[in-house]
């Protein structure tokens, strides 16, 4: 988010954080790490648990992390009230800045991302781009690609449910593993009779997007070990025909091509975090672990236990590591 203030700035829109550590860290963290938006301190979740965000896949018994929300970021109008909202089953997934400057402005901006050669021809332009991210894939930081279509006067691209024999417009994304690809997200359409063949169909004209995010997981790019490669492919391939209101021409498959850098995530300055070749920050959070912990004992004496045998068997997997060769600054 802060590497992307400067995109809200220009946009209009402000932005707030919620976390459930203490003023302390978060004044430290702020400073530190130059965040220039409000840090908002939580201790008790009260305002999380009020919101229903509160993460209830973690467990009062895991400790350190019981009492954090859902990832995720409500977006509201100048009144306050809630236009969108997105958020994710862990704590591992985070949305990328440009895809909430995208929901708050509701529009994808494609100007500055990473865009395939366009295809078509006349009647139909395709161009896939894809956003956020920081151009890179990171463990967890969801990316969005994108199929832009601008269609001629006239024609429109069919959505499911079509029949037999006739072609609904598909986007897919293939990679390698490790990573997830979500559901497609797409525009309402619009409901075209066809009074000769006595059915409706569901189609879109003019310029739409059709949107599928994707993330990275741990055996893609993890924050437990260095990367092991610097790059990956990723193809997206889009299929459709276009239609008039009484001729269809031919189906089209177009396939774009990426080749997209991995990077590693950025860390605190921790003794279980550090070792595993992710990049490290300036910010010291020992004094402040230390200081959750004791807090944290007092609620889950077990869940202060299970935190020291994983602090412990990561740390040992950091020096093993570090004895071979394999960690990277």
């Amino acid at each position: 988010m802060r590497d992307a203030y400067a995109k809200f700035e220009e946009a209009d829109v402000a932005l707030y954080a919620l976390s459930y550590d203490d003023p302390i860290v978060l004044r430290e963290f702020s400073e530190k790490q130059s965040i220039p938006y409000p840090l908002l301190s939580d201790v008790d979740s009260d305002v999380i648990r009020r919101y229903g965000i509160l993460n209830e896949q973690v467990k009062p018994g895991d400790l350190i992390l019981y009492g954090i929300p859902y990832p995720g970021a409500y977006i509201t109008d100048g009144d306050g009230i809630v236009v969108s909202k997105s958020f994710h089953g862990s704590y591992k997934i985070r949305d990328s800045p440009e895809a909430l400057l995208d929901a708050a402005l509701g529009r994808a901006h494609l100007d500055d991302v990473e865009i395939a050669a366009p295809q078509g021809d006349d009647e139909v332009r395709v161009q896939v781009a894809l956003r956020g991210g920081r151009g890179t894939i990171r463990q967890g930081i969801v990316r969005h690609a994108f199929a832009r279509f601008e269609l001629a006067d006239g024609l429109h691209l069919y959505g499911e449910p079509v029949p037999k024999g006739m072609i609904a417009t598909q986007v897919e994304i293939s990679g390698p593993p490790g990573l997830v690809v979500h559901d497609p997200v797409a525009p309402p359409t619009e409901t075209l009779q066809i009074g000769s063949m006595g059915v409706e169909l569901q189609v879109w004209s003019g310029s739409f997007d059709i949107e599928i995010p994707f993330h990275a997981v741990g055996e893609l790019a993890s924050e437990c070990r260095p990367l092991d490669q610097d790059a990956v492919p990723i193809q997206v391939t889009v299929r459709y025909q276009a239609c008039d209101d009484e001729t269809c021409l031919l189906p089209k498959t177009e396939t774009f091509r990426f080749d997209v850098p991995l990077d590693v995530v950025d860390i605190p300055k921790l003794g279980m975090h550090l070792g595993h070749g992710q990049r490290e920050g300036n910010f010291d959070a020992q004094p402040h672990l230390e200081r959750l912990l004791k807090r944290k004992f007092k609620e889950s004496p077990l869940g202060f236990v299970r935190h020291l045998f994983l602090a412990a068997r990561l740390n040992l997997a950091a020096k093993l590591r570090a004895l071979r060769g394999e960690a990277k600054p």
